[in-house]
This record gives structure tokens, C-alpha cells and sequence, in this order.
């Protein structure tokens, strides 16, 4: 079947420029293990001669397209289909050289959301799936129509901050086992009962985030991958991440700031020793967002947040 043209368009990368500054550190190995199309892979290649790639992603229709983009890179590219917690047992299949430079697009691709098949998003109508692997677990109908209320409504405030979240999880689980929750429109309808009319589309892409994080249990394989990352980047290597919702860019603060730079509340008393440094050195401060000229270009931009860490010197 012919899709349309939206969805067979070229996925935008955000902010490669900035991504490059602070990610390229001379020859090496890289990791890219959310190689979505392969823009910002192929903008390193480019960049740096003598890198060399891993990139890995869930999404198979992503993987295809990324492959024949990276092609002319021939033996520099090593591309596998792998969620996060699939990417040590890849990554040691392959020798374990530890990378230079690691990158962490937790964005979906233009070309994810605007396919009315994946059911990714509130604009065009399609089946509720919701999945970055269609192969992969449940879709997001099934597994809403044997979920609890309060389970819908803890993934509802931690990974999308919906308001109204236990009335809206309540309507969600109510129409999901009544049978009436299939497609993405059912979805929307239920959100604007529950809103009393006519819901605001960040509030529809807020609870449409949510259950998509929840389904892909994303958060879990954000945790794994931020555990592993010390013992698999070189000192001097750098992990730049992109972060598009606060829940996601808290994880990765907390896993790789480390606990010395967590200050202790002020109510409590002073700690008897200093806590233990972590392995990262923090490069970005203050968060890099996109220009106002980007997202003029790219609306979707608008929302990416990145952060830099280069690994210490054991």
C-alpha cells in the first residue's frame, strides 16, 4: 500500500549542529542507540572521518530506512534491532570496544507519528497501538482493556504530568473494557469527555506521551541504559541525551549528575561525610534548547532539551 506523503517524508534530527559539538571526540567507536531515520548518524559520519557506528533502535521500519541512508558508509556502520536493554548483550557480541561518544534521541520520528497505522498520534485516525516494536509486547487497546485505574493513572502524571489524571484514567479503563477503545480516535473522544469538550492538543499529546512511555515501558530501559553507559564509555568519552518531556530529562539528571550534585534539603542536618562523586563531569549547566530559527523550520523541535556528560578519568 501507498502511504502518504507526510509519512514517507525525511524525519528532521533536532539541534545536529549542537549534538556535534559537544558528541565528536575523534576517531572511535560511537553508539547511536536511537538510530530512528539516521540523520544525526549520518551527520557524524560525515563529520568525523575516522568514526565508526553502532546503531541500534526497536523500530523496524525506522532500522530499514536508516539502513539505506547509512549504506554508503559501508563497513563504518553496524546497525541492530535492540531496545535499550538489548544494547550491552549487542554491544559484547561485537568485541565490547568502549565507545567515544554515545547519543540518546528519546524523540519519536516524523515518520512514527504520522503514520496512522502506529497509532501514535491524536491527529489521524488509526488503530490504538502505540508500540515502537509491532512485534513487541501488547497494543495499547489490549493492554488498557485489563489494566487498573490506578496503574493508567500513576502513567498518566509521571510520564506525560496530564491533569485530572485518576477521572481521565478512570473514563480511559471504563471504555477499554466496554470494548469501545480501538482507535486512536476513541482515545481522543474519551480525553475530551473527560476535559468537558473540546481538549487542547498538547493536552491530547500529553496523555497519548504518557500511555506510549508506559507501553514501551521506556522509563525502565532509560534506567538500564544509564546504569550500563560508565562501564562501556572510554574516559573522555561524552553521552549526549535528548530529552523531550520533564520525567525523561529528570532520569537522566539523576543517573548521571550522580549524588555529589544533589544538594542535601536544607531541613536536614549536614550529611557526616561527602557522597561519592559519580563517574560524569556535567558539560551543559544549563539545558540546550533548539533557536527560535529551528523551530520556525521544525515545530517539533520545540520541545527537545539536551544535556552533555564526558566520563571522568577512572
Amino acid at each position: 500500500m501507498l502511504r502518504s506523503a507526510a509519512v514517507s517524508a525525511r524525519h528532521e534530527p533536532v539541534l545536529v549542529a549542537e549534538v556535534l559539538g559537544f558528541l565528536r571526540g575523534g576517531p572511535g567507536l560511537y553508539l547511536d542507540a536511537t538510530l530512528g531515520d539516521g540523520g544525526h548518524a549520518e551527520a557524524l559520519l560525515d563529520a568525523e572521518p575516522g568514526s565508526r557506528l553502532l546503531g541500534t533502535d526497536r523500530d523496524p521500519a525506522s532500522l530499514a530506512f536508516a539502513r539505506e541512508r547509512l549504506a554508503r558508509f559501508g563497513a563504518r556502520v553496524t546497525i541492530a534491532r535492540a531496545a535499550f536493554r538489548d544494547v550491552p548483550r549487542v554491544h559484547a557480541a561485537l568485541g565490547g570496544e568502549m565507545f567515544t561518544g554515545v547519543l540518546l534521541d528519546l524523540g519519536m520520528s516524523s515518520r512514527q507519528i504520522d503514520d496512522p497505522a502506529r497509532g501514535m498520534s491524536f491527529g489521524a485516525d488509526g488503530p490504538l497501538d502505540l508500540r515502537l516494536d509491532p512485534a513487541s509486547g501488547e497494543a495499547a487497546s489490549a493492554r488498557l482493556a485489563r489494566a487498573e485505574a490506578d496503574e493508567v493513572e500513576a502513567a498518566l502524571r509521571e510520564h506525560g504530568d496530564v491533569p485530572r489524571a485518576r477521572a481521565l484514567a478512570r473514563a480511559i479503563v471504563e471504555a477499554a473494557r466496554e470494548g469501545v477503545l480501538r482507535r486512536t480516535g476513541d482515545l481522543r473522544r474519551v480525553i475530551e469527555r473527560a476535559h468537558g469538550g473540546h481538549a487542547h492538543p498538547r493536552r491530547l499529546a500529553q496523555v497519548f506521551q504518557a500511555l506510549r512511555i508506559w507501553i514501551n515501558d521506556e522509563m525502565r530501559d532509560l534506567e538500564g541504559m544509564m546504569e550500563w553507559l560508565p562501564d562501556a564509555v572510554r574516559p573522555g568519552g561524552v553521552v549526549v541525551t535528548l530529552a523531550y518531556h520533564s520525567g525523561e530529562d529528570r532520569r537522566v539528571k539523576r543517573a548521571l549528575r550522580g549524588s555529589a550534585s544533589t544538594a542535601s534539603p536544607r531541613r536536614l542536618p549536614p550529611m557526616a561525610a561527602p557522597p561519592v562523586a559519580g563517574p560524569w563531569e556535567e558539560l551543559t549547566r544549563r539545558v540546550v534548547v533548539p533557536s527560535e530559527s529551528e523551530t520556525a523550520l521544525n515545530p517539533r523541535a520545540r520541545s527537545a532539551r539536551l544535556r552533555a556528560f564526558r566520563r571522568k578519568a577512572a
